[in-house]
């Protein structure tokens, strides 16, 4: 290998020069939005690949550890070698655990183009180092201060001559080397150790309060004795007037040498809390999701002819939402969640006339004669990729307005991927155990830390004063939407008393774990940062490594497990998830059980003729494992309004009923439908008329009629100017039982008007970020990068009437030199590099090997594209000769 090959990349450019297309393609999935749009060289690459946004993105997909390494770059020098990194994450005791998982972080951090550089000189991309990097403004998450240099840059040469001189070191002739003899006496262990023996205990003390941070004090303009010692000593820099700060080379002493109080190398363990039979655990979730198809469908039926109005700017009002949780009888969380979930699932929309309402669409109507199984996965693969989340309702957005079911504002991109990691979590542990919440949490805490200080507790300044820092709290959107997650999958079917069913892993496209509890512990790094870890802190990537503070162990079946899974795999898995439920569901029963009370007991589930008609025949009165429903004059009067006659009631009773049919129903059947249509309501406006004059005697000498304002026009005939439906409800509400005709006489049946909006689509996530790319996607625009590198950085032959063009500049050159040159190297076979503008005004850099030239076109080799094209001249801005080596 010769010595060029043998130096380090100087830019991160370079670095990338030097990777394979695997690795390329590496950090393109984990960064997917430097390949939008695809750059044209490496170049550029590496330049977006270290803008603000991109870095911030990248960051906030680190795991805990990977994160904490990021961090002590950003405090180690610039470049910083692997034993110092090592120094700052394992400590002067170099914690084993701490050393061993050290190498995966570096990788992670290298594959995301995060680092760059050797074992010798490690390098973290500028803007990372200035996101993470202490400031006053914005303190380090490590805790630690500014440096001696950093924190002396505007003190007088004589004050810090003066330091130098009290900490017992010789003078020097310039404030640079003054400051570098500081530094060295307090990275100088024996000799920092010797110094601090001397200092007053109090003093000591003091530096401890700090040494965790914030490493900020206030101190008065006459400080104690105390303070005056570690002042003027340097142990204390001021940095303002009344503060001052713990250097940073004196805080890494008295923390051992430690970056962070708690190196995190190894992810919380995710251990079963409690742990049932898995037969319990499917039972109880199919039950769980027979009741989520129930609630769906009696939600939609209940806004059969039209539900609640939509809101002015969108969504459901507060009261329709309790009127809807009474109706299903729940609360008006879990109302929310139904009605979000029918409308992710596209069953549910608005019907977009002037009086905008919501109501079921023309896909409701499919789901119901689907089997209740694919019924059942229709709606848990939307709750999986729905970003819509129902836990929000009821809360605020930024501008204080207030968040309603079904209206805007509801949308949080991470909610798919959390859904996925919470029940991938759950896949990991044996069939039938359920995890403990809080270690889910902290789990997913771990994967995916909060930005700012974390896990620092507050420390007293020089005077006392306690210092507030961040801590990561419970209430971060990550982990409110694993509560949800863990809550919903329960109302859903897809977990069973806590535990992931046989249905809920096929869904997730996993199968089923056999290990024992006791194997499963933390598998570290197979989270969103992909695999990391093994032997040394090379380029290559490693194997990945899952290790526990007793050592490495084998990984987990749900290890393996991605984020989420392509649109065929998750319709694989979906289909594979219904017919694991499929045995699972219970039959739907043809018959009830008839009692004298005036009930019947559905002792299960019914088939869809049977509910249907004995939902309009009586009245739900509870609902649960068994069903009762109970009848009423009121509800026998809706069946015979809806063209059913008595004997039908009777037969339809008699034939769906495992016990005879009780006397007291026989008899509310009959006198009910004895008084039905005995009066008759038209329209005059409206009329009534009765063969008996005795009963419009009657209704006419009733108080209650008054509001009606009825007047007899003939002996058998009553007419009023109210409409023929208030008059309806008026005598109904009178006790009698009329029946409404049409303008031919005959009896107008009353059926349900099924109520439904025009095709309407379920809505689209809201993506995190730009789609990760597909392999074609990627292998294309990999060569496109490397044609524009390979464009870009080919050497040109210098010329003397020429200035040297800056990177990334197109050649200029006249039409008759272009003309020239291409003619030229046509002759001699040589290979040129242009500047070429496409048709869309998009330039570029290529280098071709021209083969003819004719009626204004060039044909040539294009070495970028890896094959033959033609070029118009007239596109063609410059062209340059190619150097000889």
């Amino acid at each position: 290998m010769s010595t060029e090959d043998q130096r380090a990349p100087r830019s991160l450019a370079a670095a990338l020069r030097a990777r394979d297309d695997a690795s390329l393609a590496a950090l393109l999935r984990a960064r997917p939005d430097l390949i939008t749009p695809v750059p044209t060289d490496l170049t550029q690459l590496a330049t977006r690949a270290g803008t603000r946004a991109s870095v911030v993105r990248a960051l906030e997909r680190l795991d805990r550890f990977a994160l904490q390494t990021a961090e002590a770059l950003a405090v180690a020098g610039d470049p910083a070698t692997y034993p110092e990194l090592l120094g700052l994450m394992a400590g002067d005791t170099r914690d084993p655990v701490v050393a061993d998982a050290l190498p995966g972080a570096l990788a992670a951090l290298r594959e995301q183009a995060l680092v760059w550089g050797d074992e010798s000189c490690l390098r973290l991309v500028r803007t990372a180092r200035e996101l993470l990097a202490p400031s006053a403004q914005h303190p380090s998450p490590t805790g630690l201060g500014p440096s001696v240099r950093e924190a002396t840059a505007g003190m007088s040469p004589g004050r810090i001559q003066e330091l130098v001189a009290t900490a017992g070191l010789p003078s020097t002739h310039d404030s640079v080397s003054a400051v570098g003899a500081l530094t060295a006496l307090f990275t100088h262990r024996k000799k920092m150790a010797a110094l601090l023996a001397s200092a007053p205990a109090d003093s000591v003390d003091i530096l401890k309060r700090l040494m965790w941070g914030p490493p900020y004090g206030q101190v008065t303009a006459d400080p104690a004795a105390r303070l005056r010692w570690l002042l003027d000593r340097g142990l204390l820099l001021p940095t303002a007037p009344g503060t001052v700060v713990l250097p940073r080379e004196v805080a890494l002493h008295l923390r051992g040498g430690r970056a962070h109080r708690t190196a995190e190398p190894v992810p919380p363990a995710v251990e079963a809390a409690a742990t049932h039979p898995p037969q319990v655990v499917d039972s109880t979730a199919a039950g769980q999701a027979y009741t989520s198809l129930a609630t769906v469908e009696e939600l939609l039926k209940d806004w059969h002819e039209g539900g609640p109005a939509v809101l002015r700017a969108g969504g459901l009002s507060v009261r329709d939402l309790k009127r809807t949780a009474v109706a299903l009888d729940v609360s008006e969380p879990m109302a929310a969640f139904w009605v979000e979930l029918a409308y992710a699932a596209g069953l549910l929309a608005s019907d977009g006339e002037a009086d905008e309402r919501y109501a079921a669409t023309p896909e409701y109507d499919e789901w119901l004669e689907r089997p209740p199984a694919d019924r059942w996965a229709q709606l848990a693969q939307a709750w999986l990729a729905a970003t819509r989340t129902s836990g929000l309702v009821g809360g605020r957005d930024l501008k204080e307005r207030a968040l309603s079911a079904l209206g805007p504002g509801l949308d949080r991109s991470a909610a798919p991927e959390v859904r996925h990691r919470v029940l991938t979590l759950l896949a990991g542990l044996p069939e039938g155990a359920a995890p403990d919440q809080e270690a889910v949490l902290a789990r997913l805490r771990w994967e995916r830390p909060l930005r700012g200080p974390q896990g620092q507790q507050s420390a007293q300044g020089p005077q006392g004063s306690q210092g507030a820092q961040g801590s990561q709290g419970d209430d971060d959107l990550r982990s409110r939407l694993a509560r949800w997650t863990l809550m919903e999958a329960e109302l859903l079917g897809v977990t069973g008393r806590g535990a992931l069913s046989a249905h809920g892993r096929a869904l997730l496209g996993a199968r089923s774990a056999t290990r024992p509890a006791a194997a499963v512990t933390a598998d570290a790094r197979t989270g969103p940062t992909g695999p990391t870890g093994p032997t040394g802190p090379g380029d290559k990537l490693p194997a990945p490594h899952r290790a526990t503070a007793a050592g490495p162990q084998a990984a987990s079946p749900a290890a393996s497990l991605t984020a989420s899974l392509s649109p065929p795999e998750q319709a694989v898995a979906t289909a594979a998830a219904a017919r694991l439920l499929t045995p699972l569901l219970p039959e739907p029963l043809d018959h009830v059980l008839l009692q004298a009370d005036l009930t019947a007991v559905a002792p299960g589930p019914l088939r869809r003729p049977l509910a249907d008609v004995l939902s309009v025949l009586a009245d739900v009165e509870s609902k649960g494992g068994a069903t009762v429903y109970r009848f009423t004059p009121g509800s026998v009067r809706r069946a015979l309004d809806a063209g059913r006659s008595a004997s039908d009631l009777h037969a339809f009773l008699t034939e769906h009923s495992r016990t005879p049919v009780p006397q007291p129903l026989a008899y509310l059947i009959d006198d009910v439908a004895r008084r039905h249509g005995h009066l008759r309501v038209g329209a005059a406006s409206a009329y009534v008329r009765c063969d008996d004059d005795a009963l419009l005697n009657e209704i006419l000498a009733d108080k209650r009629a008054a509001p009606l304002r009825l007047r007899r026009l003939a002996p058998t005939v009553l007419a009023t100017q109210a409409d023929p439906a208030t008059l309806l409800d008026g005598l109904r509400a009178m006790g009698f039982a009329p029946a409404a005709e049409s303008a031919e006489g005959d009896v107008l049946i009353s059926r349900a008007h099924a109520h439904r909006t025009p095709p309407r689509t379920a809505p689209e996530p809201v993506p995190d970020g730009p789609p990760v790319p597909d392999t074609t996607l990627l292998t294309a625009a990999i060569r496109a990068i490397r044609a524009g590198d390979l464009a870009a950085t080919t050497p040109r032959k210098p010329t003397e009437d020429a200035a040297p063009l800056a990177p990334g500049q197109l050649p200029r050159t006249s039409s008759a030199e272009t003309l020239a040159t291409v003619q030229a190297a046509v002759l001699t076979g040589e290979a040129l590099w242009i500047g070429y503008v496409n048709a869309e005004g998009t330039a570029s850099q290529r280098v071709i090997a021209p083969v003819r030239v004719e009626g204004g076109f060039v044909t040539a080799y294009d070495h970028t594209a890896d094959e033959v094209r033609t070029y118009p001249l007239h596109r063609i801005t410059g062209v340059a000769e190619l150097a000889d080596d």
